[in-house]
Formats: C-alpha cells, structure tokens, sequence
C-alpha cells in the first residue's frame, strides 16, 4: 500500500514540507528507517567498511557495497568472505567496523526532507525508527543528526529475532507505540524495507523518489 502525496506542497502548522514525500492523512503513527531515510550515512558506513576490510587485507569493491547496502552486518560479512574466498570471522570484523563508527559519527547528517516530516509530526502522532542496524549503531546515529527527542522508541535488530523483509521491526514499533499496524505510515528507502512495511500491513513512502526527482 504505497502512500505517496499529491504534488502539492503540503502544509503542518505552517511548516512547507516536500511535496512527494509529505504523509496522507488519516494517520495514527510514523515509522521511520534510518540509515538513507532519516540519515544520510551510506557515505560514511562505506568508508568504515572498506577501513574495517582494509585491516584484514580485504579489499571491498564499492559496486558491491552499494549493492547490499541495508542488510545487517552479519548478513554482508558472510556475503562478503563467500563471494571473495576470505573466513574473516564476524565477531572481529564487526567489533573493528564500530571503533571506526565511532570516529566518524559526526560527520553523518540528516535527510532534510525526511527530517522536516518528523520535526513536523512531533508532538501530533506517536513516531518511532525501526532499522535492521545494531542499537550500537543506530542510537547514536539518532542522536548525532538531534533529531533521538522526536521519536517515542527506536526499534533495531537486536530486538527481533529477524529483521526485514520480515515484518517483525515495524510491528514491534506499532506495539511499543500503542497503535494499530494499518494506522502506520512507514517511510523507507529500500526494497527490502518496503516489502516489510507490506508484510506488515503498513501504509509507505518510498524516499527514493527524492532522488529521482532531484
């Protein structure tokens, strides 16, 4: 159920916000992604994996990043050492890609657009950030882009047993946040996200748009 505005420019208690991405009314909540939706990290997250790589002596093609960008560390580690012959074990390479997070969190910013539907909302509807990230990871990249105050909880993949494309995150979300899953609004910018708002029964925004329109 893909929920994409008119093209007018929709208006909040007179904040402008972007006309492809603005929330259609009635809604009771909105759930948010967080890295390529609320933040702007996949310049970032590449850079602290081809560092997090580098010191195994693996050498990450960005093509093939940017191909599996969004699943979960694990995920990509074992994508990574099948598609390229290496055994760098998990644990070690995921514990080396967080000390160089933590170096360049502050360089990560915000999605402006996305940013201004949740600074609008805020206050008006419950809103939470349901990633397939680390809490490790997603907590502070929040907090680093000011916007952790808006949203009533942060969902990530240490608290389901499955991330998406399963519809588990986002009705976690729904539940913490006391409303019905079709009363939800998703925003997300990947296929795997959409398709756990759908399992979900959730309506949602695809970001992308964003960008193709740019």
């Amino acid at each position: 159920m893909q929920c994409i505005s008119s093209l007018k420019t929709q208006n909040l208690d007179g904040q402008a916000l972007n006309e492809l991405i603005a929330p259609s009314p009635p809604y009771a909540a909105l759930i948010f992604d967080c890295d390529g939706t609320l933040a702007n990290t996949l310049p970032v997250h590449c850079q602290i994996w081809m560092a997090a790589f580098r010191k195994f002596g693996a050498e990450v093609p960005e093509a093939w990043y940017y191909e599996r960008t969004g699943l979960p560390a694990a995920e990509l580690i074992a994508a990574f050492n099948q598609s390229f012959g290496y055994t760098i074990d998990e644990n070690t390479l995921d514990a080396e890609r967080q000390k160089h997070f933590a170096e360049l969190i502050h360089q990560v910013q915000e999605v402006d657009a996305v940013a201004a539907i949740a600074r609008a909302n805020s206050g008006k509807v419950p809103m939470a950030v349901a990633s397939n990230g680390q809490k490790s990871i997603v907590e502070p990249t929040v907090e680093a882009i000011g916007l952790r105050s808006l949203f009533h909880t942060i969902v990530t993949l240490d608290d389901v047993s499955v991330g998406k494309p399963a519809p588990d995150l986002f009705l976690l979300a729904a539940e913490r946040m006391g409303v019905e899953p079709h009363g939800c609004i998703v925003y997300e910018d990947s296929d795997t996200g959409l398709e756990a708002a759908r399992r979900a029964g959730m309506r949602w925004v695809d970001v992308r748009v964003l960008w193709r329109e740019s």
